[in-house]
């Protein structure tokens, strides 16, 4: 079954068989090492995925009534905890207060409170929650760019955006929904996690995510990047405000789960009738995404 994804505007994703999601079962579940995202300013707790041997699988997009009542039973119990994690590290904790895998848009959904001394979540800032105890190697920075790195960065950005033929105008009047310094490998260098955007036209939005990384000579270059350009067509209700309000591809978080020693970086689209989860993982000295998901929520 195959899902059609616009940059976190749409709903739909077209999920490739080599990536790791399987639809989850209606035996009694039991719980399994697994990642959650925490959205909606730290309150709401949404499945990525169960780890299995090192690998994520998706967890709870299946929405058959039983499937969805066992893994309530497994993972929202009333008082549930959960670690935070915030710069790849536990940085506070997550309890559940309630879920309905019987509600109209949020039957995969636990409502949380949320604890955390460093962890301030709001808007597009959001995190991950796991019941496992983070790597040794988690390195817990989360932070803002220096200026010198921001404009090093902006001007990759600008650069990008000319050679997809974006407008000076629009280039010059560029916008970003986040720019989030991380250090996956612990190495004392931080990566670059970024989605910007462009208004090229009242008619079209174009959208750029990246992960940049220093090369050899200290310089700043796009080790993973994405872009692309958004029309009305394309998007579900057919008004470009909507994904401008929603954003493109955001940063979650960064955990790691499969003993490579780099964390993870785990990112969502937030769409009309659910969200789409991507993950990215160094291979090779190259960030590629491995894995692929989405929760269906509700009819649009």
């Amino acid at each position: 079954m195959k899902k059609l994804l616009i940059c976190g505007a749409l709903i739909l994703l077209g999920i490739s068989a080599t990536f790791s999601q399987k639809r989850g079962s209606t035996k009694a579940a039991k719980a399994k090492p697994i990642v959650f995202a925490v959205i909606d300013d730290g309150q709401t707790l949404e499945p990525i995925g169960e780890i299995n041997k090192g690998e994520l699988v998706g967890a709870a997009s299946d929405q058959e009534e039983k499937a969805l009542q066992n893994f309530a039973n497994a993972y929202y119990k009333p008082k549930s905890t959960y670690n935070l994690i915030f710069g790849g590290a536990a940085n506070g904790t997550v309890t559940v207060v309630s879920s309905d895998p019987k509600s109209d848009c949020g039957k995969n959904l636990a409502q949380i409170t949320t604890q955390s001394s460093k962890a301030k979540l709001k808007g597009l800032v959001m995190g991950l929650a796991t019941n496992q105890n983070p790597a040794k190697t988690a390195s817990g920075v989360r932070r803002l760019p220096t200026a010198v790195e921001r404009a090093e960065i902006e001007t990759l950005v600008r650069a990008e955006f000319v050679k997809q033929g974006v407008s000076a105008k629009a280039v010059k009047n560029m916008k970003y929904y986040n720019l989030t310094a991380l250090d996956a490998d612990r190495d004392g260098k931080a990566e670059m996690v970024g989605s910007f955007w462009t208004e090229n036209s009242s008619k079209e939005r174009n959208l750029l995510f990246f992960i940049a990384e220093k090369n050899k000579n200290g310089k700043y270059n796009f080790n993973y990047s994405e872009y692309e350009k958004i029309t009305p067509e394309k998007i579900m209700s057919g008004e470009l405000k909507d994904l401008d309000e929603l954003g493109g591809e955001l940063l979650l978080d960064a955990l790691e789960y499969n003993g490579d020693k780099t964390a993870e970086i785990f990112t969502i689209n937030k769409a009309f009738e659910g969200n789409n989860f991507h993950v990215y993982s160094r291979k090779n000295g190259k960030w590629t995404r491995i894995f692929e998901g989405y929760n269906y929520h509700c009819a649009y």
